[in-house]
This record gives structure tokens, C-alpha cells and sequence, in this order.
């Protein structure tokens, strides 16, 4: 089984027992996520470089610290808007940080920034057509024509297929909602 075929959980699990692949496979799947935090808080280029480093290197030293494998990912998400709440307010020593409007927008950006993630993972779990389908009409925003014609589908067959792909996302995400 490869690394990015494993849970959350089972990477974590092998990064304690000092798997260096699955270190490297846990870095991959979540660098993605601690850059878009970064990038909500406005953090600049060279201070959200070493908030990454730093939320990375204390995950490290403190994995074994985390009480439940599969929370990983909100563990990581919490030490990184602390890390860049710290970035910012020594940034900002000399002037007054607003935290009230800051943090309510910035948790507003967090919320989104976690939906698409979830979101993304969900359809990464759905068949290669599913993901094809759904990337085209919604990602690419192609028309039914634009895809008809681009999968060799007959182009009143694609709204059925959307439809049944768009079901099976739903399932993937009430599915991961409930084991939360």
C-alpha cells in the first residue's frame, strides 16, 4: 500500500515508528493546507517560508503528543494560525492588532480553505470519470456540449452522469462528516 493510499491515522502511525517515506508522504499531503493558512492570514512570502518550516519541525518533535492519529489535521491547522497569529503579532509589535476584525475574517477564509479541502479529498476518492466529469463542468466550466464531445459522450447523457457523480461526492463527504 503506498503512502497516499494510507489514512491520516496510518501515516501518522509510521512517522512515530520513523518512517521516513511516510514523513515525507504526511509533509506532501498537508503542505498544501498549511499554505493556504499562511496565505489567509496575508502572511508575506519569507514569513509564511519559516511559519511552514516551523509548523513542520514541531510536528515532528511533537507527534508524540497528539492523542487521536486521525486528528492530524485540525492538529496541524491549529498550530499553524497560532504560529502566524505569533508572525503576525511580532510583525506588528509597535501597533495595535485588531484581533476582532482579523480573526473573524481570517476564520472565515480558514472555514472555506477547509471546505475545499475536504471537498477535494472527497473526490479524490471518486472513479477517474466521476473526477473528470465533475473538474470539467465545474472546474473548467465547460458546457454538456464541450464534454459530450471531449469524453465521446452523447451531450444529454452528461447531466444524468453529473447528477450520479455529484450523489457519490455527497455520499464521500456525509461519509466523512460522520466518522468525525
Amino acid at each position: 500500500m503506498g503512502a497516499t493510499e494510507l489514512s491520516d491515522a496510518q501515516i501518522v502511525d509510521r512517522c512515530r515508528s520513523g518512517d521516513e517515506a511516510a514523513w515525507a508522504a504526511l509533509v506532501e499531503r498537508f503542505s498544501r493546507y498549511v499554505h493556504a493558512i499562511a496565505t489567509a492570514h496575508r502572511l508575506p512570502d519569507e514569513d509564511a517560508e519559516d511559519v511552514f518550516q516551523d509548523v513542520f519541525a514541531r510536528t515532528y518533535e511533537h507527534l508524540d503528543r497528539l492523542r487521536d492519529d486521525d486528528a492530524i489535521r485540525p492538529w496541524i491547522g491549529q498550530l499553524t494560525r497560532r504560529l502566524c497569529i505569533d508572525r503576525l503579532r511580532a510583525a506588528r509589535a509597535s501597533e495595535p492588532l485588531d484581533d476582532a476584525g482579523e480573526h473573524g475574517a481570517a476564520d472565515e477564509r480558514l472555514d472555506q480553505i477547509e471546505q475545499a479541502v475536504a471537498v477535494r479529498d472527497a473526490l479524490a476518492r471518486l472513479s477517474a470519470d466521476c473526477q473528470e466529469i465533475l473538474d470539467r463542468f465545474f472546474a473548467r466550466d465547460e458546457s454538456y456540449r464541450a464534454i459530450g464531445e471531449a469524453l465521446a459522450i452523447p451531450a444529454g447523457t452528461i447531466a444524468s452522469r453529473i447528477s450520479r457523480c455529484l450523489g457519490r461526492l455527497r455520499e464521500e463527504l456525509e461519509g466523512r462528516s460522520d466518522g468525525a
